[in-house]
């Protein structure tokens, strides 16, 4: 079973360098929201950059990676981050860290652009307003589900279905959950799953050196 963590804090911190850095910009960033007005304020989120479906902010292609490390609030930022320290390592090991921080980014990047494609206006004020790393933990969702469909060898049987399981309540719980972000959600796995094709043919040679 591969998302099952046997390492301790200072052999975890080791192996997995860029999760670990993930988890602490995220802690950083919901600190400095809460000290400048509050994370869950609208104004403070959109100050730090947050994505919204107006302009001039949808212009602003700095904000789709800057979401990605702001959080609406501890229960937001807690549940990414426990998603990211239970479920990401296996990915960082497998792909090398620039290839795995180049996968993260990315997904939560396209999800972003997706939910500003596909939102419709819904504050008067600001229109629709979006943080989280959600796409970018849905995009190694889908970096996995790739494992699972096309390289099932890479993967044993139990973590098959402890994803299969996970993306299926995920799926339900991003459409019945209110104010929830289903777009980025479904944006970031489907777009971890091609980023994660792309990746391993275009660096297929220094994977299999385990560079």
């Amino acid at each position: 079973m591969i998302f099952i963590r046997y390492e301790n804090w200072k052999s975890y911190v080791r192996y997995y360098p860029v999760t670990c850095l993930l988890i602490l910009a995220n802690v950083i960033m919901f600190i400095l929201t809460v000290i400048n007005g509050g994370s869950t304020n609208i104004q403070t989120l959109i100050d730090f950059g947050a994505i919204v479906d107006v302009s001039p902010y949808k212009e602003e292609l700095w904000r789709y990676l800057a979401a990605i490390f702001l959080h609406n609030g501890f229960s937001h930022l807690f549940f990414n981050c426990f998603a990211l320290l239970v479920f990401a390592p296996p990915l960082e090991r497998l792909l090398g860290w620039w290839r795995y921080a180049l996968l993260y980014l990315a997904g939560g990047f396209l999800a972003n652009v997706l939910t500003i494609a596909i939102s419709a206006r819904s504050v008067v004020e600001f229109g629709t307003v979006s943080v989280g790393a959600s796409g970018a933990i849905y995009a190694i969702y889908g970096a996995f589900l790739y494992i699972a469909v096309i390289q099932r060898a890479m993967m044993d049987e139990g973590s098959r279905k402890t994803l299969y399981g996970l993306l299926i309540i995920g799926i339900i719980m991003s459409f019945a959950t209110p104010n929830v972000n289903w777009v980025a959600h479904l944006g970031g796995l489907v777009s971890g799953f091609f980023v994660y094709g792309l990746i391993i043919r275009i660096f297929k040679k220094s994977l299999r050196q385990g560079r």
